[in-house]
């Protein structure tokens, strides 16, 4: 269950001959000292090109980071956010130890500045993305992520390929019952019943389509705009024998008609982009019959900020995870009444750490597709992920709405529970 810790082999980097004691630190020692200050000296030791070691005083360092040159050092040191990631994606960083734990050590060192509003954070968010959510954009964006393969996802997101949160009844469970136990809490969170018609917005796979129309009697449109996602959830629904249950739509979410029982989008909020959260509310709205209903399951923060620059330029671009605050701009203006919200990130985390072993197991194969750049580069992304939401960094919230007319709502939570 636990990932495997990250342990990388130093033998491109030849030992020398260790540097002289602390009184005689070199520049490059003492600003890396200085780092590991600002980061609340975690038990890390740095080791230079030239055998200098920098470790916090009297700490016994669990995790050891070696650099390759100097010009890979300042390039982390003037923007340690994409140039540690960028480093270690190029092989000029290397780690001895747990990647995970690493990581989260620095996002702990960092929280003491989480939630500081400067003139500098402000701007930032005004300027938060160069790859904006319009239709256009939200194409590239999309493609950029999910249009890389799905023989590349199939190798470590189980037999559901459900690239969301699962939802673990116990710590015993294994990935695919956690994706199932998730489509099942999502489906009684909105009291599917058979005949219901639902519209999905960003549907990933299938999986969750598919299990409405196959588990609970619904029939769904289901909307998205990568081509290789729509294309293998048709395939499926064809296996299932649900084409006349589920239909598979490559169009945006902006693009949705009809009226509908019950709105569903899990995952998709992340690429929606916070400037268009108005316009999402207006298409639910309009979308929901007067007694629909609707959830929305994204990652999120505590507090707005913008995502990792790093996970924005390789991994996700145009991404933005929302604070409950910026959330809540989809439904006050269109007048929807939220009725639940769940935070389950610590489920995410159990997901995460199930997808980054099976990824590691598959590294090999995946370097054969691809290069030992991007092994390594989505070998830290999914360690970050875990990081992110064993510190909380990140949030996972389920947010369960309707019209505000809609007085057919249970009185109490029994029914989430209830098998």
């Amino acid at each position: 269950m636990n990932a495997n810790p990250e342990s990388e082999s130093f033998s491109d980097f030849p030992d020398a001959a260790p540097a002289p004691g602390r009184t005689r630190r070199s520049l490059e020692g003492r600003l890396l000292r200085r780092l590991l200050s600002d980061l609340g000296d975690p038990p890390v030791e740095f080791v230079l090109w030239s055998g200098e070691r920098i470790a916090p005083d009297g700490a016994a360092p669990g995790i050891k980071i070696r650099i390759a040159d100097r010009i890979t050092l300042f390039r982390v040191l003037r923007d340690p956010q994409v140039q540690f990631p960028e480093a270690y994606s190029a092989g000029k960083l290397e780690i001895e130890g747990d990647l995970v734990e690493l990581i989260a050590l620095i996002y702990r060192g960092m929280a003491k500045d989480e939630g500081r509003d400067s003139f500098g954070s402000r701007l930032a968010r005004w300027f938060r993305s160069t790859r904006r959510n319009t239709l256009a954009g939200s194409r590239r964006n999309i493609h950029h992520h999910y249009d890389i393969g799905n023989e590349f996802y199939a190798m470590w997101l189980g037999e559901t390929m459900a690239y969301t949160c699962a939802y673990y009844p116990t710590l015993a469970a294994t990935l695919e019952q956690a994706q199932i136990a998730k489509m099942d809490h999502v489906c009684r969170k909105l009291q599917l019943q058979p005949g219901d018609s639902v519209v999905e917005a960003g549907c990933g796979w299938g999986s969750l389509a598919l299990h409405m129309a196959s588990r609970y009697g619904a029939r769904v449109r289901a909307f998205n705009i990568s081509h290789e996602q729509i294309a293998f959830a048709r395939e499926r629904a064809r296996q299932q024998q649900l084409q006349d249950r589920v239909e598979f739509i490559q169009d945006d979410y902006r693009n949705i008609s009809g009226r509908y029982d019950v709105f569903a989008s899990v995952g998709m909020l992340e690429h929606v982009g916070h400037e268009n959260y108005a316009q999402l509310g207006r298409v639910i709205r309009r979308s929901l019959c007067s007694a629909g209903r609707g959830l929305i399951h994204s990652i999120g923060r505590n507090h707005p900020g913008l995502l990792h620059p790093w996970i924005t330029r390789r991994i996700f671009p145009g991404a933005y995870a929302p604070s409950l605050g910026e959330m809540m701009q989809i439904f006050e203006p269109s007048g929807l009444s939220v009725l639940d919200v769940e935070n389950i990130r610590l489920h995410y985390a159990l997901t995460l750490r199930h997808w980054l072993d099976r990824y590691r197991a598959a590294e090999d194969r995946v370097r054969r597709m691809f290069d030992e750049t991007f092994v390594r580069m989505w070998r830290l992304y999914l360690a970050g992920s875990i990081a992110g939401f064993e510190t909380g960094t990140l949030q996972l919230f389920q947010v369960v709405f309707t019209t505000r007319e809609n007085n057919h709502i249970p009185l109490t939570r029994q029914h989430l529970y209830s098998t």
